[in-house]
């Protein structure tokens, strides 16, 4: 079903992966933007499949993991409404790097790969914002990641 909430506007203005972008410019995501729930306990992605799609948390809670060499299972983030994933596959063309699984009734907005590209075509100054707005994401991830492997405390923790 595609998004059509009357506050989306609002809630997705409050996200990182939509800042700076122009009212137009956000009309314009939105109608991009197609909405899927799941049920608690429902796998959304698994590590490894392949994945064109990206992910924004309206509401619920999600769990992200991923396999270690050893069989265990290494858990990796909480995601809670206004977090985004699944950005990965969309720069990087790969397969799924990470396991995401509900654990709570939950709501997600995603965006395709494909639509991504007609919004390149459409309004390029809000694809650049769009990527801009990733790449800080994927920065600030990489930054925790990098505080956590030397055990270093980050304030964004």
């Amino acid at each position: 079903m595609t998004a059509t909430s009357p506050d989306l506007k609002a809630f997705l203005l409050a996200t990182p992966f939509f800042g700076g972008l122009t009212d137009a410019s956000l009309d314009l995501l939105v109608t991009m933007l197609v909405e899927c729930r799941f049920d608690a306990g429902a796998t959304v992605v698994a590590e490894g499949e392949p994945g064109r799609s990206m992910f924004i948390v309206k509401s619920g809670r999600l769990a992200v993991s991923k396999r270690a060499n050893s069989g265990g299972v290494i858990p990796i983030s909480i995601l809670e409404p206004g977090d985004f994933f699944g950005e990965m596959t969309l720069i990087e063309m790969q397969n799924r790097s990470a396991n995401v699984v509900a654990e709570s009734e939950t709501v997600l907005y995603e965006l395709t790969a494909q639509k991504l590209y007609a919004c390149y075509k459409a309004d390029i100054h809000a694809y650049v914002i769009v990527l801009q707005n990733i790449n800080r994401e994927l920065c600030r991830r990489l930054r925790r990641a990098d505080n956590r492997f030397t055990g270093h405390q980050s304030g964004d923790d």
